[in-house]
């Protein structure tokens, strides 16, 4: 006698459209409900086509909370997010989970740039709100990009792209930004494309250089190291700026070989200088976040022959904070082989006294921004004061950035400061150009011959 079987249970063919159009984890619709929302909208649409509009949202920063939480904890935030968009979309509109941490809406009412604005703002305070996950909450921000039909496309693939454009310059841009596609960011990005193109080739072929700018002491105008600092001429681009495509190579996720270049080059240079002089190099927040860097910074080290003990690695505190605890390894592994750590741009975080109260640093550069104005605005002499007395208690070596004036090199001796950097000192020269002002500088103070 054969044994019962329960059947499997019957799945309706409405029951699969469903599934199929939904995403399993929030109940909203999925990525294939959108696209045919807007087909269906812009066919109908498409004899007198008055506008609609396109949103994609990208929550800022999830993947760290995500990583520190656990993955339970990040869907738990996704629920939510999902339960307050559907609770404060327009009438009409509809919301979807676009991947991973976006969500995309239709807005069939929305025909114009300011009232896309307006939606926008709107929904980054709904979700700015805190998350409640139990015995914790956590704060997120969103960015957003809009792309309104048919002006930024008339297919639904093509309209969907300029979203996608829209939000990349969002996220560019900062956290909790707005930004609504226009032909001058489709332009932008173009521009942004060609640009890393151009640079990956130029770091593959070796084409990217090093300029070092001296940090001295004040008290005897010495030199004591130089800070190396990016510098990319291209054949068709001209001179590109480092404010330009340090933060492209960062977003796009090559950082880490520009900056391998850089540090090779530098170093390099560096063995060049009598042994006394430390090298200064900047770490950005990409870097911060990846577990390797401390290994791959002292592997290029080893291969150059550099000792450790001559680097001096400069980290703002918001690229600290954008994974402390990644950070916090890192800093503390190349510390063990004697790289020593400089807090960068001291005085314009929201809380540097907690940073070198939770880190261990070896140096505080004061932010030129106070240094530019410390002999006409009282309010910047008395903070440049009192950061150096603190850096004082605390044992940490002080660079004051940007000195420009006479004035400012004997206002600050006279505050003990120890260190400074600035045109007053000297600009960023190449490689073979330090060497000439190193035999000019260091031989005049030290009287002897060294390179």
């Amino acid at each position: 006698m054969k044994s019962a079987v329960n059947p499997l249970p019957q799945v309706s063919q409405n029951e699969l459209q469903a599934m199929a159009y939904s995403d399993p984890l929030t109940g909203l619709g999925n990525r294939y409900r959108l696209r045919d929302k807007v087909r269906l909208l812009a066919a109908e649409r498409a004899d007198d086509p008055a506008p609609f509009t396109i949103c994609i949202a990208n929550l800022d920063g999830f993947k760290p909370i995500n990583d520190l939480f656990g993955s339970e904890a990040g869907d738990e935030i996704l629920c939510q997010v999902a339960h307050r968009l559907k609770a404060c979309i327009p009438d009409g509109a509809i919301v979807t989970r676009h991947d991973g941490d976006e969500f995309a809406f239709v807005l069939p009412l929305v025909f114009e740039r300011l009232g896309a604005e307006r939606i926008g703002q709107m929904m980054k305070d709904v979700l700015s709100a805190p998350y409640d996950l139990g015995d914790r909450n956590v704060r997120l921000s969103a960015s957003f990009g809009f792309a309104i039909y048919p002006f930024a496309g008339e297919e639904s693939e093509e309209l969907l792209k300029s979203a996608e454009t829209a939000l990349y310059r969002s996220k560019r841009r900062g956290r909790g930004q707005i930004t609504v596609y226009s032909t001058e960011i489709a332009q932008e990005m173009r521009r942004a494309t060609q640009i890393e193109q151009a640079l990956r080739h130029a770091i593959i072929s070796d084409a990217v250089d090093v300029h070092f700018q001296p940090i001295v002491r004040i008290r005897d105008g010495m030199v004591a190291g130089f800070e190396a600092l990016a510098r990319w001429r291209d054949p068709d681009l001209g001179q590109v700026s480092p404010a330009t495509f340090v933060p492209l190579a960062e977003e796009r996720g090559f950082i880490d070989a520009l900056s391998d270049t850089l540090l090779r080059k530098a170093a390099e240079a560096a063995l060049s200088w009598p042994r006394e002089l430390f090298l200064s190099f900047n770490l950005s927040s990409a870097q911060l976040m990846d577990p390797g860097t401390s290994g791959n910074i002292l592997s290029t080290l080893s291969r150059v022959g550099l000792d450790p003990r001559r680097l001096e690695l400069e980290i703002t505190e918001t690229a600290v904070m954008t994974s402390a605890d990644t950070a916090e390894r890192i800093i503390s592994d190349l510390r063990q082989k004697g790289v020593r750590i400089s807090l960068d741009d001291f005085g314009t975080g929201q809380s540097s006294l907690g940073r070198l109260r939770d880190f261990t640093f070896d140096k505080v550069k004061i932010d030129r921004a106070f240094i530019s104005r410390i002999t006409s605005d009282r309010a910047s002499e008395h903070i440049v004061r009192a950061i150096i007395a603190m850096c004082q208690g605390l044992d940490l070596e002080v660079v004051a950035e940007g000195i420009e004036e006479k004035a400012d090199v004997e206002m600050l001796r006279a505050l003990g400061c120890g260190m400074g950097q600035g045109f007053h000192y000297g600009r960023p020269k190449d490689g073979a150009s330090t060497l000439h002002y190193l035999h000019e500088h260091y031989h005049d103070f030290m009287m002897i011959e060294r390179i």
